[in-house]
This record gives C-alpha cells, sequence and structure tokens, in this order.
C-alpha cells in the first residue's frame, strides 16, 4: 500500500505541510527497551540484500545516512548545503525506495544527514570544517526548512524509527576549546556560547519545534557536541523540552588507540593499558575507564530524570586488524549494557572503505578489499570474521 501511495507523499512533501492524523501510533514506544544495531554508511543506496544480511545479523535498527549518495545537486537531498532551496525530487524517491527495502528486512531506520545547510561534511568540502551553520543565523534558518521538509516527506513511512538532526556537530571546533578537555573547560564554554549560533541544543529546539509543525510523534535523536562526546552532553544544562528525543554520543575513545594510524605504528598501542590525554591530564584506558567516559551520558540523563533507554551509543568502533579490537568492543557493549542504552556498531558492509568491516577476517587486508570492490566483485570477499561473531553473540541475546 505505501509503495502505491508514493507518488502522491511525494508531492505532498514538496508541497505545503500538513498536519500528522491524531491517530497516529507513539513511535517512542520502540525504544522503550534497549536496542541494537548498526550504521550505513555507503556511498550508494543500500538494496534490499544488504538489509536482509544486517537483519540476519541480529539488528533491530539502522542508522542511515544519504549524504553519500550521488544526488541531483552537489548534496544529496539538500541539493547545495550553500543554499537550501528544497527537497530535490529524484534523491527523496531514492531515499524512500530504500527505506521501502529496510522495512520489507524487518529492520526500523534512523535516517542521519552528515551534512546541513552550511555545514558541509569535511570530506565533501575539501578537507576544510564547515563553520557556517554556527556563525551565521541564516543557516540556521536553512537547517529549520530542510528538517521541516523531510519530516513531512518521511512522517508516514513505516521503517521510519527516529529522525537524527546532525552526525557529530562540532560548534566547539573553530573556538578554541580542546576535545576531550577538562570538564570545568567544557561548561564554562557552553555557559559562554547559550544564546548564540553555536547553542546546539538551542538549534535543536528550533529543528524540533519545526518538525512537531508536520509531525508531532516521530522521535528525534540529538548527537551530543564536538563530535558527540558523552562529556560535552552532560555540559548541556537541561534536557530538550519536547519528550520524544533520544540523546546520542559515538565512542572511539581512546582514539589513539581504535583509529586507522595506530595501524601505521611499528607497535600498534595496545588496550588495555594505552595512555592517551584525557581531561587535563593523561589517562591509562582500560574497561572501567571506558565505563565512566560512557558513563558521563548517563550520569547526566538521571540527574535530569530521563530513563537510561534515552541515552544511544549510536556509534562505536575499532579497526577490525588490531589485535586488541574484540577486547575493546566487548568491554563498550558490557559498559552500555550495564546501563540499560541503545547501542549501534560502526560499520555494516560499508563499500569504500574495510576499516571496520567486522565481517572480513584477518586474512583479507585492505588491498584486497579495494581490488574486489573496484572490479565490483565485493561479493566474492569472504565474510566469517570473528569480530562479527561476537557482535551477533550480543545481537541475538
Amino acid at each position: 500500500m505505501y509503495a502505491k501511495l508514493r507518488p502522491a507523499l511525494i508531492s505532498l512533501a514538496l508541497a505545503a505541510t500538513l498536519p500528522l492524523p491524531a491517530a497516529a501510533a507513539d513511535l517512542m514506544t520502540f525504544w522503550d527497551a534497549p536496542r541494537k544495531g548498526g550504521n550505513s554508511f555507503n556511498t550508494a543506496a543500500p538494496d534490499a540484500a544488504y538489509f536482509k544480511a544486517l537483519a540476519a545479523t541480529g539488528a533491530t535498527w539502522v542508522r542511515l545516512t544519504f549524504s553519500k549518495w550521488k544526488g541531483e545537486g552537489r548534496d544529496f537531498l539538500l541539493g547545495d548545503a550553500d543554499r537550501y532551496t528544497g527537497l530535490p525530487h529524484a534523491d527523496l524517491a531514492e531515499l524512500l525506495t530504500t527505506l521501502d527495502a529496510a522495512h520489507a528486512a524487518g529492520l526500523k531506520v534512523v535516517v542521519t544527514p552528515l551534512s546541513l545547510p552550511g555545514a558541509r561534511w569535511k570530506q565533501q568540502n575539501d578537507g576544510k570544517f564547515d563553520d557556517r551553520l554556527w556563525s551565521d543565523p541564516a543557516f540556521a534558518d536553512q537547517a529549520v526548512a530542510f528538517w521541516r521538509d523531510l519530516a513531512q516527506a518521511l512522517k508516514d513511512h513505516p521503517a521510519i524509527a527516529a529522525y537524527n538532526l546532525l552526525n557529530e556537530p562540532a560548534p566547539e571546533k573553530t573556538t578554541g576549546l580542546v576535545e576531550n578537555g577538562t570538564m570545568e573547560d567544557i561548561l564554562a564554554w557552553q555557559a559562554k556560547h547559550a544564546n548564540t549560533p553555536r547553542d546546539l541544543p538551542k538549534l535543536y529546539a528550533r529543528l524540533i519545534e519545526a518538525i512537531r509543525a508536520v509531525d508531532p510523534v516521530t522521535p528525534v535523536m540529538v548527537d551530543s557536541g564536538y563530535y558527540a562526546g558523552p562529556r560535552s552532553l552532560a555540559a548541556w544544562p537541561t534536557p530538550l523540552g519536547d519528550d520524544k528525543v533520544l540523546y546520542a554520543f559515538h565512542m572511539y575513545e581512546p582514539y589513539d588507540a581504535t583509529s586507522a594510524p595506530n595501524m601505521t605504528r611499528d607497535t600498534p598501542f595496545s588496550y588495555p593499558g594505552v595512555e592517551a590525554t584525557y581531561a587535563g591530564g593523561k589517562q591509562k584506558w582500560d574497561r572501567d575507564a571506558i565505563a565512566r567516559h560512557i558513563g558521563a551520558a548517563f550520569d547526566w540523563a538521571q540527574s535530569q530524570g530521563l530513563p537510561a533507554t534515552r541515552i544511544v551509543a549510536a556509534e562505536f568502533g575499532c579497526m577490525r586488524l588490531w589485535a586488541d579490537c574484540g577486547t575493546y568492543l566487548t568491554d563498550v557493549m558490557d559498559a552500555v549494557e550495564a546501563r540499560g542504552g541503545h547501542w549501534a556498531f560502526y560499520s555494516f558492509r560499508e563499500d569504500e572503505w574495510d576499516g571496520m568491516d567486522y565481517e572480513l577476517p584477518p586474512k583479507v587486508k585492505p588491498g584486497q578489499f579495494y581490488w574486489l570492490s573496484g572490479q565490483g566483485k565485493a561479493e566474492t570477499l569472504p565474510r566469517n570474521g570473528k569480530l562479527m561473531d561476537l557482535l551477533k553473540t550480543r545481537m541475538q541475546k
């Protein structure tokens, strides 16, 4: 039925907004129990086979970005992040088709842009951080228009579980604040920039208000500041006013150990035990340090009277060829699950990078992945990696 109605729905989405029927289901109930899923950050829209394979792992939801897909304009679905004027018709149709495939596989979807007007993703912006959204109020107005239009377009799709308003916002980036600095500095920064264009909760409140004008029920997921750090969330003075908000953080700390540069060292940093700059000093990372770092988000939620199921570890991961990756993934999952939150591993079958494709066994080296992918033979790659077995065991509990 939904597929038959799609042409009409697209037309409505691109025309004047209409209110959602009062009888619509409250989708927040999906998030009342801890959910486990994966991230889809592919350069091409995933097909039905992709979503079926993800569902077969035990995942119940997927955090899906469309921003890498090739669209009508420079920026998929935005048209142009320099000046948003409306949803491109063909881009919207492709997104709806992709959501249909996810729904057919039984997956719920959290749609996640990597870019907003005035905040083009660095990797699509000649390697430069785009600070305009955080310094020019005109781009906030365009972001409001974009999310109003997108919510209007997606509100009736059965796959949608939440709108994730922007991946890894960093309004702090150009202001001199040190990432993972002291909590005192993070709190002071938040107070100093309240009611300015860099006030992330204020921007989110505006975006949610626009969404609620056309869609009163779909949950909204918000990444915390400074690339979704849990301690940035802990600096927010209050939760957002809407009662259907999920608060997300990402977990790659200690980044010196979990990221690609570590694999180029003669002797890669090991875990547990690696030391890294943190909170104004040095910290040795082990499962207790991970639990404390992640715990900042859950402690904040508890202090604000929010249930643990409002907190999402929306991304976490490590390089699949790192000897300590399995131990690290286990400690992160243990920490999130002990507090009762949701999680989504990064990433599932990314089509341009194999670094965190846990299905691939160690014998598959990056060169083999890129060669086979370039030859259109990615489906011949072996997918019996033990790290995915570890994730499957947790997702299928």
